[in-house]
C-alpha cells in the first residue's frame, strides 16, 4: 500500500524513507526498514501504532516528541521514534556548511528523516532512540540551534525572509520574531501550560 503512496503528482514521503532504508551500513538503516514495516501494517489495519509517553533532554520540558511503538514486537528496530523539534534561524536564512552540519549531527545521532520545516517552523528531526536524544540536542545546542516548543509547550514562531528580500517588508521581521522567542523562551523550554 506505500507504493501507492509513491505514484501521485507529489513528491512521497515513502520515496524518502525508501532511500534511508536502503542505506547500507548506517545506523538507521534497520529503523527505516521497520518502520516502512509498521507504517505498511498501519495502512492495512487502519489503525494508528504510536503512542506517546515522556522523553526529554536536561533542563527542557518542551522541544521532544515522544513516540513509541504499540507493535514493537514486530518491529523493533522502529520502537522508539522520536522528534526532536529545532528553532530554526529568523527568517529560514540557513547556508550550505549549517545544512550539512545538522544532516550530519542526525545521520550520527538519528534516522536521518529530516522535516524543513514543521507546521511551527522548527525543522523536525524525526527518529531518534531515548538513548541517542540528550546527545542529539548536545551536538545541535553546540553549534548553535536550541529546541522549540512541543507538547504543552508555547510553540516556536517563525518569520518571513522579510527585509532581507522582500521589497514588500515594512518592519524587521527577524528582530520581532527574535523578540517573541526571547520573551516567550521559559514556555517554550518549560511548559507551564497544562489544562
Amino acid at each position: 500500500m506505500l507504493d501507492k503512496l509513491e505514484g501521485g503528482p507529489w513528491p512521497s514521503f515513502v520515496t524518502g524513507i525508501k532511500r534511508l532504508a536502503k542505506d547500507e551500513g548506517k545506523p538507521y538503516q534497520d529503523m527505516m526498514v521497520d518502520l516502512l514495516g509498521q507504517l505498511e501494517h498501519s495502512y492495512k489495519t487502519r489503525k494508528g501504532y504510536w503512542k506517546g509517553g515522556t522523553v526529554g533532554v536536561i533542563g527542557y520540558g518542551g522541544g521532544i516528541i515522544p513516540r513509541f511503538s504499540e507493535v514493537a514486537a514486530q518491529y523493533p528496530a522502529s520502537k522508539e521514534f522520536h522528534t526532536l523539534r529545532i528553532q530554526p534561524p529568523a527568517g529560514m536564512h540557513y547556508d550550505t556548511k549549517i545544512l550539512r552540519q545538522l544532516c550530519d549531527i542526525w545521520e550520527e545521532h538519528g534516522s536521518g528523516l529530516i522535516a524543513f520545516h514543521g507546521q511551527s517552523g522548527d525543522i523536525m528531526f524525526q527518529g531518534a532512540t531515548s538513548e541517542k536524544i540528550q546527545d542529539a540536542f548536545n551536538a545541535f545546542n553546540d553549534i548553535g540551534f536550541d529546541l522549540g516548543g512541543a507538547g504543552p509547550a508555547v510553540r516556536t514562531g517563525m518569520s518571513c525572509v522579510g527585509a532581507a528580500r522582500c521589497e514588500q517588508s515594512c518592519a524587521n521581521e527577524q528582530k520581532v520574531l527574535r523578540t517573541l522567542v526571547n520573551n516567550f523562551l521559559d514556555d517554550m523550554h518549560r511548559p507551564a501550560l497544562n489544562v
